[in-house]
């Protein structure tokens, strides 16, 4: 399913006319102009599947939040923004085919460090949380408590259910369960099959961080599942090979200028992995 048909940026003139319209004069960056516009980005067309591969530098997230933004994806992490990103974003124009479903999000590696370290913390206070209530159990076990008014009656409760349970039972009934904990890339994958629903637009910025080749095999099956079955369309950015790889993707290079459409085995970043394991092939 193709929901985003064409995007198209400001180009070298456009602006230029802008920049020659302000008065202002104050700033030291003018991001995001300039930064798609010098390697000539002007338009993507999109398939079902459409990657942005280049190197640190050549704009891939940039095009990433400008689509996002202009589209009002979902996003759980702020992006930065500067002075002009409004403005930018003003200039920018998108072709529609089928209306985005409200679902569609942008998903950064911002995104899935927070969720791994929102368990983290999450799991730290249920920790300490279990400390206090040792300590609460023994008050209430051996505590001299007389009853003497309606107000009391929840604590008498309390008290009579720390005589009644073992100190283990009586923290396990009054404490919430420790979220599982998973590796690093074992979250991260979780992650993106959680957010990644049926029918939905999905940006997804450099998803191979934090996953293992094996992982980013099984990223990759979900994502080409996912576009073939289950009417979803992904925008990338990536530079893995696995990924790079993915049946029918659409692949833009942007460490080319002007940027243009290439095979993944064309791309520098896969012929070095190539040359490496074929000069060492005798190894295996």
């Amino acid at each position: 399913m193709v929901y985003l048909d064409y995007f198209t940026f400001p180009d070298v003139e456009t602006e230029t006319d802008f920049f020659m319209a302000q008065k202002r004069t104050c700033y030291d960056s003018f991001y995001p102009f300039k930064v798609l516009s010098k390697n000539g980005l002007e338009r993507l067309d999109f398939e079902n599947i459409t990657i942005l591969y280049g190197g640190n530098g050549s704009g891939k997230s940039t095009a990433l939040n400008v689509i996002a933004e202009k589209a009002k994806l979902l996003r759980d992490s702020a992006c930065n923004k500067s002075n002009f990103y409004g403005d930018y974003v003003k200039l920018c124009r998108m072709e529609i085919v089928n209306l985005i479903p409200k679902n569609s999000r942008i998903i950064t590696s911002d995104d899935v460090f927070d969720y791994m370290l929102n368990i983290r913390a999450l799991n730290e206070g249920i920790d300490d949380k279990r400390e206090e209530l040792f300590g609460e159990f023994l008050s209430l076990k051996y505590a001299d408590f007389k009853l003497t008014s309606m107000a009391d009656y929840d604590e008498l409760k309390r008290v009579n259910k720390s005589r009644r349970l073992t100190q283990s039972k009586f923290i396990r009934s009054e404490l919430a369960d420790n979220v599982r904990t998973f590796s690093n890339g074992e979250s991260a994958f979780r992650y993106f099959t959680e957010k990644i629903g049926e029918e939905g637009l999905y940006v997804l910025d450099e998803p191979e961080n934090s996953l293992s080749p094996k992982r980013q095999l099984e990223l990759k099956a979900f994502i080409e599942d996912s576009a073939r079955f289950f009417d979803c369309q992904f925008i990338i950015s990536t530079h893995s090979p696995f990924l790079l790889s993915m049946r029918g993707a659409k692949i833009y290079d942007l460490d080319r200028t002007p940027v243009d459409l290439r095979r993944w085995t064309e791309l520098e970043n896969v012929r070095v992995y190539h040359d490496f394991f074929t000069a060492h092939g005798d190894e295996f």
